[in-house]
């Protein structure tokens, strides 16, 4: 059952991007603490310096999780759409195991070629930041070190998670059955999902275990920096619980946006849609969940970042003489990670409603059969994907200002001068930037594939194995 690679790309695309993020996450941090060491005032420091190794620790993390979570789910979608192929393999006589392991063997070339590629653009995207940092004069000229060891951590890190995740995303071969062969594929309907009280009760017991752990890497950090190591833990178990939940979590907010396109036809559609198979519609968004957490937290990050040092820096003038300089190279390293967390996200929600769409060339044949027009499904398909963006979007930036919030004042916490617990700062003209941006990414996503599907005659629809 092994499929070329290029039916693979955007998978590797997103491993590539997973693996440019760790790259440019170890080498950015390599080059600030060489910068740190070198200035007079915070060189000296073994807070700063200790605060950096843990940074690059959490950037490592986030970086190798995101890719995981991101193609595991790629790799279900991919797998929903091929369950009658599988089935045909499993009548002739071919064992789920050997099924599985083929899968698992896509895996693994696709994290192969995806860290190579995405080593080499990473390592180029940090020597172009610091040239362009050096150039403008935001960093003094220096002679930085760029490859180092250290970056073959994240490299083979991004392609064993892929293999792992492409494992974990193919646990579906397991239950597709022979018989399934001679009728059309089924996704989970609400009951179905929400009867998984197995995978429900570990979804919740993730997230409030998580979420204990953030609070106390909060409590921590204001004694201790080491307590953002706390809290990265906590972050990715409670946010593992939410991937875990969707399926309970999702149709709660789909069921809230989808009363906001009208009632007409293709609009009730959209809205029913979306909410009866959750776990299509987890998978469908939940790569933008990740994007939007993720941007949202850096951002919020960096502001409350911002807020305490200036606070600090109140207090104590004299220690923190020459910050300034940092806090700019700071803003800019959080930018790019940003730009990267846009990119995964963007990558991620066009795939999965590209390939959701295209999975349901028989369910739209069937529609055009009963009297749709081509222009009534396109714009079903569009209010459906607006809706999941609009709740994906939501759900990111809750999770975002939290995660982001607890990260800063983990980490920042126990500096001299500390104005003890602040308020999360929000910066909200970019997230109003932000939600505009999802606006556009989810008419790109589902304006092609529906195009497509709607080219389809009812006949040929129907007939589509």
């Amino acid at each position: 059952m092994s499929r070329p690679l290029s039916e693979h790309i955007p998978s590797i695309l997103v491993v590539t991007l997973s693996a440019a993020f760790g790259v440019c996450l170890l080498e950015t941090t390599g080059v600030l603490a060489e910068l740190i060491s070198a200035d007079s005032v915070t060189g000296s420091s073994d807070t700063v310096a200790v605060m950096l190794q843990i940074v690059a620790s959490v950037f490592i993390a986030i970086a190798v999780y995101v890719g995981a979570i991101v193609t595991a789910n790629t790799f279900a979608t991919i797998i929903a759409g091929r369950t009658r192929t599988i089935a045909l393999y499993r009548l002739i006589g071919s064992s789920a195991a050997a099924q599985r392991r083929a899968v698992a063997r896509e895996g693994l070339a696709v994290g192969a070629v995806g860290s190579l590629i995405g080593a080499l653009i990473g390592t180029g995207t940090t020597v172009a930041l610091i040239s362009v940092s050096v150039a403008t004069g935001l960093m003094p000229t220096a002679n930085y070190r760029f490859i180092e060891p250290v970056i073959a951590l994240p490299i083979v890190a991004v392609m064993l998670t892929t293999w792992l995740a492409s494992w974990i995303g193919s646990r579906r071969v397991l239950h597709v059955s022979p018989i399934q062969a001679t009728g059309g594929a089924v996704e989970k309907s609400l009951d179905e999902a929400a009867g998984n009280r197995g995978r429900n009760v570990v979804a919740v017991v993730f997230f409030a275990f998580g979420g204990a752990l953030l609070v106390l890497g909060m409590i921590i950090g204001m004694v201790n920096p080491v307590g953002v190591l706390v809290g990265v833990v906590g972050g990715l178990f409670s946010f593992t619980g939410v991937v875990l939940g969707s399926q309970l979590v999702m149709p709660v907010a789909l069921r809230l946006t989808g009363r906001m396109f009208g009632r007409s036809a293709p609009a009730r559609l959209a809205a029913e849609n979306a909410v009866r198979y959750p776990e299509r519609s987890s998978r469908t968004t939940i790569g933008l969940v990740i994007g939007i957490t993720l941007v949202t937290m850096f951002a919020v990050c960096v502001e409350t970042y911002q807020v305490i040092i200036r606070e600090a820096q109140k207090t104590n003038p004299e220690v923190y003489q020459g910050v300034d300089q940092m806090l700019g190279v700071t803003v800019v390293v959080f930018s790019v990670l940003m730009g990267f967390s846009a990119l995964i996200a963007a990558v991620g929600m066009v795939n999965n409603i590209s390939l959701s769409v295209l999975q349901r060339t028989r369910e739209l044949g069937l529609l055009r059969a009963l009297g749709f027009t081509a222009r009534q499904v396109r714009e079903m398909i569009l209010a459906e994907s607006a809706q999941l963006t609009i709740a994906a979007t939501l759900v990111g930036l809750v999770l975002g200002t939290f995660y982001g919030w607890a990260g800063a004042q983990s980490l920042l916490g126990s500096i001299t001068g500390s104005p003890g617990l602040v308020l999360p700062s929000v910066p909200v003209g970019l997230l109003a930037i932000l939600a505009g941006a999802a606006a556009v990414l989810t008419l790109v996503a589902s304006v092609a594939p529906s195009r497509r599907a709607t080219r389809v005659v009812p006949v040929a629809a129907l007939a589509v194995q």
